[in-house]
């Protein structure tokens, strides 16, 4: 995990790379006077992040290829092409990439997701996934942590196995 000094541009649409994940912000939240957030992300199997809270936000999935299992407080949903859910603000969720690859949109309004992805993302190299880098280390988790409480997320629990 790298410490962001300089973030990319919260205007630009150019691949991202967010820790093992691909993500295209396709409509930026500066784009629309709602902050509305249109990104796409991709990710590899067995990918997911903590079960978080977004205290400032609703966030929702649409899966465009493979396969997400969704948690949504305490019930499990899988999605596929197609389909989509809500993680609801102040509702504990997560998801996990039960594919071998998937590729799904996130949306959400307002700034605090899309600023979260910014502050720990690096330009893609190639618009394809980054090398994988395996489970964080204790630094990289307390920067996550941080990083995702000064964006309104909190971590509440461990990804889904």
């Amino acid at each position: 995990m790298r410490t962001v000094l300089d973030p990319p541009s919260s205007t630009s649409t150019a691949p991202l790379w967010f820790l093992d994940t691909l993500v295209t912000p396709h409509v930026p939240r500066s784009a629309g006077a709602d902050r509305i957030s249109l990104l796409e992300s991709e990710a590899r199997e067995g990918d997911g992040p903590p079960l978080h809270v977004h205290h400032d936000e609703d966030e929702v999935f649409f899966v465009l290829e493979g396969r997400l299992r969704l948690r949504v407080d305490d019930a499990d949903v899988e999605l596929g092409p197609g389909e989509a859910a809500l993680g609801p603000r102040g509702v504990p969720h997560t998801y996990r990439v039960e594919s071998e690859r998937a590729r799904w949109l996130v949306i959400t309004a307002g700034a605090p997701f899309e600023q979260f992805v910014r502050s720990l993302s690096r330009p893609a190299e190639t618009p394809t996934l980054p090398p994988a880098t395996g489970a964080p280390d204790e630094a990289a988790i307390a920067a996550l942590t941080a990083a995702a409480a000064a964006h309104g997320i909190e971590f509440v629990g461990p990804p889904l196995s």
